[in-house]
């Protein structure tokens, strides 16, 4: 399945169904008054969260949704029908703004989530509604209003609790590989992986936790070189790194060097995310070496000697190919993690109930004056 993170749709809510002028035409009552039904409301246009899907692709052959018009009015005071409700199925982790400004919509994170995006126009009013003492038989009615319109822009940030990163052909499908049931495809050169890959790891007690093998960073990736800014977004919602450099590299600490300052330059706190620094391929090292790599490295972590900079929380020495220390990294990872979700767990618990349909500030501010007045 080809991989789409990135999508701009449009989006249209249903128009209002217009009044209509009707009188009463009974036996017996020969001046029977004015009758005619309101227009129904159109309807509405909502996004929905759901997990079977994993990439935006479907919204590269479909670009433009538009709910159903609510119908006009009847005699004897019947509202027309309302337009059904139109849901667009997105991936869960779909964020949504305003292709025009970049406001932010919602945020569409677990399945089932729904975000309203267009309200359906009101329906017009019969003449029955204009009545008086003055005009016993109005021909007035009005029209139903425009429903709302949107050019939408769909980004898919990857719902990981854990992201490998690392310069290209540091090992990271390898030991996603080893890790969990993924299977993206290894080879000994660069630029193996040209999109993220997603594996569960399972923990002793049996749960599953998803870790997200970034394709290879490379000097400037903050600012667009190669592919790194499209995949660094998708680390912005894990909750640990796991830095992985090649220990084999004849530079190993400017190698650790590059990353680190695409962090810092990307923002959104990810040079303070948690993360473990993990020498890879240690299998091709003599042990003397590696031990003196290895705390070249700490002291690169450590500028003052003891503190670990922001962020970096242990450093280790794993391989992928041979599995050794594997046990002893995934250890240090339940172990951080368990730590981010006790500190999280207070925010979690005052969350907003999963499932409500949202429509957030943003977008009723963002909105027209006259679809506001309306809505």
């Amino acid at each position: 399945m080809q991989f789409i993170d990135q999508a701009r749709i449009a989006v249209k809510a249903g128009r209002g169904g217009d009044g209509i002028v009707a009188f009463r035409r009974e036996k017996y009552v020969p001046a029977g008054g004015p009758s005619g039904g309101d227009g129904g409301r159109g309807g509405d246009v909502l996004l929905q969260a759901d997990a079977n899907l994993q990439t935006l692709l479907d919204f590269r052959y479909r670009r433009l949704f538009q709910a159903i018009d609510g119908r006009r009015g009847g005699p004897n005071r019947r509202s027309g029908a309302g337009g059904d409700v139109l849901r667009i199925k997105v991936p869960c982790g779909t964020e949504v703004r305003d292709s025009r400004t970049g406001i932010l919509f919602g945020d569409l994170t677990a399945p089932g989530d729904e975000l309203l995006v267009a309200l359906g126009g009101r329906g017009g009013l019969g003449n029955a509604h204009y009545l008086s003492n003055r005009n016993r038989a109005p021909e007035k009615f009005t029209e139903g209003k425009e429903g709302e319109e949107w050019l939408l822009q769909l980004e898919l940030k990857l719902l990981a609790e854990v992201g490998i990163i690392g310069l290209p052909n540091a090992g990271k499908s390898t030991l996603i590989s080893v890790l969990s049931a993924a299977r993206p495809k290894v080879a000994d050169y660069p630029f193996t992986t040209l999109v993220p890959n997603l594996g569960v790891v399972r923990r002793p007690s049996g749960d599953g936790t998803v870790f997200a093998d970034i394709p290879g960073l490379i000097a400037g990736a903050a600012q667009g070189a190669g592919l790194g800014h499209d995949f660094l977004r998708h680390i912005e919602r894990t909750r640990l790194l796991v830095h992985l450099v090649d220990a084999a590299s004849a530079s190993v600490l400017e190698d650790l060097k590059v990353v680190e300052s695409e962090l810092k330059a990307y923002g959104h706190g990810l040079s303070e995310r948690p993360r473990l620094v993990a020498l890879n391929k240690i299998e091709l090292l003599d042990p003397e070496i590696l031990a003196g790599l290895k705390e070249e490295v700490c002291e690169h972590c450590r500028p003052d000697g003891t503190t670990f900079k922001a962020g970096i929380q242990e450093v280790l020495a794993v391989s992928g190919a041979t599995s050794q220390n594997l046990d002893q990294l995934l250890a240090v990872v339940w172990r951080e993690l368990d730590a981010a979700a006790a500190v999280r767990r207070d925010e979690e618990a005052a969350a907003t109930a999963l499932g409500a349909v949202k429509r957030p500030e943003a977008l009723a501010l963002a909105a027209p004056a006259s679809a506001r007045s309306e809505s």
